[in-house]
């Protein structure tokens, strides 16, 4: 059964991307970027669920939002609109008469409206000043009337705006983390490289003349699984790593103890600047699935700064 459900709702979903007239979407698009109020939205039923979600998501792209129940306007909300805003009322069939009340009002106010809508001749798409018809065939619910499919394509519409209108006006990450100071996402976005390495005497550095056999120590001491290769002005040239260790002693035996440094590390280690952010560093650490990069040299303008494990990224909660 769950497999049949999948296909069906594929197929709607389906339906939704091959008729949704993209020449549609770009005045709902521009109407959002001209407005100089907020972009108010309203729904009832499931639709006022998505409705909320989309005002949530907008709040925190950087487009200002909000979301009332229609209920609310007709009792004293209806002071927030304002010839500067943009009402948006979302419906799937758009002859939802607790939405319908509400045009007269908020064009009194020269608010204007944006319908969202599944029926394009719908009263709610004539009335409003702007509409988008979004096509589904049919709920997934057994009756056809459980909103299921047509919310979904609701929620697809209402992100695909939101990030429209985020690039648009160039809403960068740094913004992103204002909005995000707490939990995994603020983490993400405000801990930075620097925060989590190892940085000073707790570093593992290395000369590239320096023997093997006299950096053993260093090695073992400062946990980091490996010593990171400088020149005298600190100039990273190298890593080398525990791996490195037991592949140099398979290919040379005890000799490869009293082999310099320089001979035995990898020159063409990734790094990463300092004052970049750690879920960038996860993310080029986990790049390849098959063979995860367990540690990342960090530098300052091609200095050694500090070493990063990933072991502290992910004990910071970022992942």
């Amino acid at each position: 059964m769950l497999s049949e459900l999948l296909k069906e709702q594929r197929r709607n979903i389906d339906h939704y991307f091959d008729h949704l007239d993209l020449s549609a979407v770009d005045p709902v698009i521009r109407e959002c970027l001209s407005t100089q109020g907020m972009i108010v939205f309203t729904g009832v039923g499931k639709s006022g669920i998505i409705a909320e979600k989309i005002a949530m998501t907008m709040i925190s792209t950087g487009t200002k939002a909000l979301y009332l129940p229609p209920t609310n306007f007709l009792h004293g909300d209806l002071g927030i609109l304002s010839e500067k805003d943009l009402f948006v009322l979302i419906s799937r069939s758009g002859e939802t008469e607790e939405l319908l009340n509400l045009i007269p009002f908020a064009k009194k106010r020269g608010t204007r409206i944006l319908s969202i809508v599944s029926n394009p001749s719908s009263r709610l798409a004539k009335n409003a000043d702007v509409s988008i018809h979004l096509p589904f065939q049919k709920e997934l619910c057994p009756f056809d009337l459980a909103p299921t499919s047509s919310t979904a394509v609701q929620l697809l519409f209402g992100d695909m705006l939101a990030i429209a209108l985020m690039r648009s006006k160039g809403f960068d990450i740094s913004s992103y983390a204002l909005n995000h100071p707490s939990g995994t996402i603020g983490k993400k976005m405000v801990t930075t490289v620097e925060d989590l390495m190892f940085k000073g005497p707790h570093v593992p550095r290395a000369k590239p003349a320096d023997l093997l056999i006299d950096l053993l120590v260093e090695l073992s001491n400062k946990k980091c699984g490996a010593l990171l290769v400088q020149d005298e002005e600190g100039n990273f040239l190298g890593i080398f790593t525990d791996g490195d260790l037991r592949r140099s002693l398979q290919q040379y035996g005890p000799e490869v103890l009293q082999k310099s440094i320089g001979t035995l590390m990898t020159p063409t280690a990734i790094t990463i600047e300092k004052h970049q952010l750690a879920w960038e560093a996860l993310k080029i650490m986990q790049k390849d699935p098959k063979k995860f990069v367990m540690i990342l040299p960090v530098v300052d303008q091609g200095k050694v700064a500090g070493i990063l494990r990933m072991h502290d990224i992910i004990q910071a909660g970022i992942s």
